[in-house]
């Protein structure tokens, strides 16, 4: 742990410290580097059994100038693997870490316990081999080793290699996809089937008919001063155009629900709306308020001052807690972002933790933020969330044209207030 000189820590900080194994090291200010970005993080995991072979990696790893973040154990007293496998494989599959490295005995009970988390791909190496192979073939993110069967000079050439190694691509991408699909097929974190609009790709917007991108937009109306007229008015115009939903506030919930009852079009509202900065059980019983009330989406801002402070467990808790409520209910959640206020990086990792979480969408903007959605952004959520996963394109898309520029940078959903404006000028 680096630290300023001259900072003060109790007797009983450096007491759980050293009973911990973190050393302690004073430096000038100047000196203390930030945190390491995630793509040069390793999360590093071991049970009693690889505690030894961890400590021995651990230099390694910063003599490659990778920053390593130790989930544990730090001492020789029985632990289970698969608490320590969940960790590494959490901050994996959440964007804090590039890649994980989990030791136990033999490797294999950490590798079967972390490939149960989506989005990871443990594969337990035991030579330079099988350790090329998974990097290339496999794109693994995980690494497993154990330490019952490798010295340390062995483990050390296997992590060299699989570090070293880039993923070929090519025919490889197909198969991993492949991969990613059986887990997407069997996955708990929907109990029921996914959505169409989770499933299917964006459709190409310059062909696209007027129903199928009528079927793209919820029609939304979160002015804090909308009337029931322009509620009803709302409801009205999304039967006729064919909406995939309504996006309004929470207390017009009941509203909608009723003058949209028998139609398609699905009422969608917002929870810790526009801030993101309410507390989770405020988030939590919002949206059980309106899921109660009939909504079937619930579009949840994420807590971006946690983000941008790098509290990433804090993040995926407040998204876990309102994606558990809300898929309990068979509801969609899709987590705000705010891309205005976060850098490429913080989006990245953003879109990490709400796949962790087990949302269905990841959404860039509230509409009251400083800037609403861009191409750039959309496109750098698809990439990071994959084909797993809707990303909603919001704020500022008044145009047909814009409607295309989003859909072809990989949004799948559109909100937007413009929506009759934009659907007519599809039809021309």
């Amino acid at each position: 742990m680096r630290v300023p000189l001259g900072a003060i820590f109790t007797p009983s900080a450096r007491e759980l410290a050293e009973a911990r194994a973190i050393r302690i090291v004073e430096l000038p200010a100047d000196q203390i580097d930030a945190a390491a970005p995630p793509q040069r993080t390793v999360a590093l995991g071991a049970d009693h059994g690889g505690l030894r072979l961890k400590e021995t990696l651990k230099p390694l790893l910063a003599s490659l100038g990778l920053e390593a973040r130790d989930v544990g154990v730090y001492d020789e007293k029985p632990a289970d693997y698969p608490d320590i496998a969940l960790k590494v494989a959490e901050l994996v599959a959440g964007g804090a870490a590039g890649r994980g490295i989990i030791i136990d005995g033999a490797g294999i009970g950490s590798s079967i316990a972390a490939n149960k988390v989506p989005g990871i791909r443990a594969a337990l190496c035991y030579d330079k081999v099988s350790a090329r192979n998974s990097r290339e073939h496999n794109d693994s993110n995980v690494l497993t080793l154990g330490a019952r069967l490798l010295t340390e000079s062995q483990a050390e050439d296997v992590l060299r290699t699989w570090l070293a190694t880039g993923f070929a691509g090519g025919r490889h991408s197909g198969r991993v996809e492949k991969i990613a699909g059986i887990e997407r097929r069997y996955a708990k974190i929907l109990p029921w089937p996914a959505p169409a609009a989770v499933r299917q790709a964006p459709p190409d917007a310059t062909v696209a008919t007027v129903a199928t991108i009528a079927a793209m937009i919820d029609h939304t109306l979160l002015r804090p001063e909308a009337t029931r007229a322009e509620i009803v008015k709302l409801c009205s115009e999304a039967r006729q155009y064919g909406f995939a939903t309504v996006c309004i506030n929470p207390y017009w919930v009941p509203l909608a629900s009723s003058e949209l009852e028998g139609s398609a079009v699905r009422v969608c509202t917002v929870a810790g709306f526009p801030l993101g900065a309410t507390s989770t059980q405020a988030k939590v019983a919002e949206a059980a308020v309106a899921l109660r009330a009939g909504a079937r989406e619930i579009d949840m801002v994420m807590n971006v001052g946690a983000m941008r402070s790098g509290d990433f467990d804090a993040v995926k808790l407040d998204m876990r807690a309102v994606v558990q409520v809300c898929h309990d209910a068979g509801a969609i959640v899709k987590v705000i972002l705010e891309t205005a206020l976060l850098d490429d990086q913080q989006k990245t990792a953003a879109c990490g933790l709400a796949q962790a979480a087990g949302a269905d969408f990841v959404k860039t903007s509230t509409g009251f933020g400083p800037a609403g959605a861009t191409a750039h952004d959309v496109a750098l959520m698809r990439a990071a969330v994959g084909p797993r996963m809707g990303v909603k394109a919001a704020g500022g898309i008044r145009t047909i044209e814009d409607f295309r520029a989003m859909a072809a940078a990989g949004a799948n959903r559109i909100g937007a207030s413009a929506s009759v404006k934009i659907v007519e000028a599809a039809g021309r």
